[in-house]
């Protein structure tokens, strides 16, 4: 991302190469910790089809228990990565590059197969794909977010709340909200 796009809140339409990217950032988490962890899952709106998004790609590192994070972090943190806790979200640990790297922009987050947040990531994704008037809606209410608070991404993430927790609430009605990791 360019330096000068930080602070400015910009979304766009799905594009294919979102996914394309993930791959390749899948790619180098696996060669460094891949032994660490089980999977590495495409989360968030860049990982729907069809969806608008902020053009930053969502991971979630999903690994067995928090007695083999301690080595995760130690792994990360000597290739650049800087541990910032959970930010006030239980069972998701957050990930910050210190530079900037080849790939396009990225949030990294870790999260124990048994986390309510990897669960709830995973099942939001899963819904949207199959629920293409959810998925346009809300799509449609983050352009337009984005065009009404270009400068404030505080507005844009609280404007879409209320969509979201709609969202889940249809996605607990239909019994699409995952209790265990794999599935």
């Amino acid at each position: 991302m360019d330096s000068k796009m930080k602070g400015i809140v910009h979304c766009e339409l799905y594009n294919k190469r979102w996914k394309e990217e993930f791959y390749k950032i899948k790619s180098m988490i696996i060669d460094w910790i891949g032994d660490l962890i089980i999977e590495v899952e495409h989360v968030g709106s860049t990982s729907v089809e069809g969806l608008a998004a902020k053009p930053v790609i969502d991971i979630d590192i999903v690994f067995d228990s928090y007695k083999i994070f301690p080595m995760i972090v130690k792994k990360l943190m000597t290739l650049g990565f800087i541990h910032e806790g959970d930010c006030g979200i239980k069972g998701r640990e957050a990930f910050k590059r210190n530079y900037e790297d080849e790939y396009m922009p990225y949030h990294l987050y870790a999260c124990p197969k048994d986390s309510k947040e990897l669960l709830r990531h995973i099942s939001f994704r899963e819904y949207l794909k199959i629920n293409s008037d959810d998925r346009d809606t809300y799509g449609n209410l983050k352009l337009e977010l984005a065009k009404r608070h270009p400068a404030d991404i505080n507005a844009y993430i609280l404007g879409k709340n209320e969509c979201v927790q709609q969202i889940y609430e249809k996605i607990e009605k239909s019994n699409m909200l995952l209790t265990k990791y794999p599935f």
